[in-house]
């Protein structure tokens, strides 16, 4: 299991190194907010509401082809998976209604530990597709 910050769990779910993760040709790391919107009684509080609307649609459509889109976090979901499950868990197990162009993730965060010890067919079954998907999309040629 990694003890790590949710930068490095999340490029070690990727499988990129550090040089590849921060390659703005290969990942476009898109935020549901664009700013840090403070601490609430259980943890952050949501994304801003105006910050998606706003930048999501052009951002996104700057993005090519073979893109695997990667959903981090229930925020994410509810915005971007319009036939996700009843809970964030339902939706990851379901990985495989998404791939292979989307793959839904909770968020690295290391306040989720439980969340990662209840539900070790992540680790086992999603992690491992999700990074066979990526090697590939990152070393495609870019046009």
């Amino acid at each position: 299991m990694i003890r790590a910050g949710s930068g490095e769990r999340l490029r070690s779910w990727l499988g990129l190194e550090q040089e590849a993760f921060y390659d703005p040709a290969k990942v476009a790391l898109i935020p549901m907010g664009f700013c840090y919107p403070g601490t609430g009684p259980s943890g952050d509080l949501p994304p801003r509401p105006e910050c998606a609307p706003l930048w999501h649609d052009p951002l996104l459509g700057h993005l090519g082809e073979g893109v695997v889109k990667v959903i981090i976090g229930a925020y994410a979901q509810k915005r971007y998976v319009p036939n996700r499950k009843k809970s964030l868990t339902e939706t990851v197990r379901a990985w495989q209604d998404y791939a292979p162009g989307v793959f839904v993730l909770p968020h690295p965060s290391p306040r989720h530990q439980a969340w990662f010890k209840q539900n070790p067919w992540f680790d086992t079954e999603v992690v491992p597709a999700l990074r066979r998907r990526v090697e590939a999309a990152v070393t495609l040629t870019p046009p």
